[in-house]
């Protein structure tokens, strides 16, 4: 380590570029992650919320909970299996409602439920909805940046019905649009309205039953869901079956894992040839006795002291640009993930320089010494 550090300090422009360089790419790197973590979160965030770890959708729906369709039967012989209180149906719609107001056009996705059961979201600004009443909701902060207000209107004009909004949550999104939350009453309107359905309906069809913890997945709830023609889904499988989050996730991982690959190669290739600058001087160093393994630690010394430094400052500089990034931008950068990411790439690091050490342990003293002579 002092070899290391002495020379570093010999030859401090050098290794501040490389520093540098060492930054730049720990920034990419963090700041893709961080983008990546954004957008999923944006894309799934309301099912994340969720306490339920297993969903049960139609066999046939492809684990997508807009695809499936399911009626009270089915969630009452699930509620049979599971338990009454161990069960909630979920409805899932997206639509184009208007502002009351503003008259602007917002994209958000309804989420039916039973507004005193487990699936009723945490309350950020206002007041909750109660079960009994009908013509109020709860919505998504992010409509607040629409023209959305307490006391505002909510119109749908495909139904023709408009709620009041009650009150607002925090980071509540399904497929990159706010979610708003109708009770039970208003879910019915609203699907009695919509269904082109000529005879009045008793109940609302549903698109998936939440199940919570307490309903395990025993053998009689599985019996229960295959008689019905359901399919049990952990919470994972639910939210990489949301249209779009697997595929915009993947290109986002790919391009993550290739700036770990150039990163391994850009700084193995840095380090490689002032490795060979310097054969001379490992070759004086070797005749004169010193270790291989020293030598090699020094170079590997160098590498990761530079790395640790070098994420230290590129993790400062995400989250100093993180913070003035605009509100609407996905960005999610929690510290398990900085930790994870920093130590990956300092992993990438150390094993691009056994290149290096590798050079060293090859260094043939006299032939070296030789070489600087002529």
């Amino acid at each position: 380590m002092f070899l290391a550090l002495r020379e570093m300090r010999h030859a401090k422009s050098r290794y501040a570029l490389i520093a540098a360089i060492m930054l730049l790419i720990s920034f990419l790197v963090l700041f893709v992650t961080g983008l990546a973590k954004g957008l999923a979160y944006a894309n799934i965030s309301a099912l994340d919320h969720m306490k339920s770890p297993v969903f049960a959708v139609q066999e046939d729906a492809e684990r997508k909970f807009r695809g499936s369709m399911l009626d009270g039967d089915q969630l009452s012989a699930v509620r049979a299996a599971a338990g009454e209180e161990n069960a909630d149906w979920l409805g899932v719609q997206t639509a184009t409602l208007l502002a009351g107001g503003s008259g602007g056009k917002l994209d958000v996705t309804l989420f039916g439920i039973d507004m005193k059961r487990s699936l009723a979201p945490e309350i950020a600004e206002g007041h909750a909805v109660s079960e009994a009443g009908s013509g109020e909701v709860v919505a998504d902060l992010k409509l607040k940046e629409s023209g959305a207000r307490i006391g505002g209107k909510l119109e749908d004009p495909v139904s023709g019905l408009s709620w009041t909004i009650a009150g607002f949550v925090r980071d509540y999104s399904y497929s990159h649009t706010p979610v708003v939350f109708l009770n039970s009453a208003d879910w019915l309107k609203y699907k009695q309205a919509t269904s082109g359905a000529g005879k009045k309906l008793t109940s609302a069809p549903y698109n998936a039953i939440a199940l919570t913890a307490g309903a395990g997945q025993n053998n009689e709830l599985a019996r229960a869901a295959k008689a019905q023609g359901l399919e049990l889904l952990t919470k994972n499988e639910a939210i990489r079956a949301v249209p779009g989050y697997a595929a915009e996730q993947n290109s986002l991982l790919m391009m993550i894992v290739f700036l770990f690959v150039i990163s391994a190669f850009v700084l193995a290739v840095f380090f490689y040839v002032i490795t060979i600058q310097k054969t001379g001087q490992f070759g004086i160093l070797k005749a004169m006795g010193t270790r291989t393994g020293y030598l090699g630690w020094s170079v590997l010394s160098q590498v990761l002291t530079l790395s640790v430094v070098s994420i230290g400052a590129g993790t400062a500089l995400t989250l100093l640009v993180k913070g003035m990034l605009p509100e609407a931008m996905p960005f999610r950068l929690e510290p398990d993930t900085m930790l994870l990411t920093g130590t990956l790439f300092l992993g990438v690091a150390a094993a691009g320089s056994l290149v290096s050490v590798l050079r060293v342990a090859r260094i043939d003293a006299l032939d070296a010494i030789g070489r600087a002579a002529a």
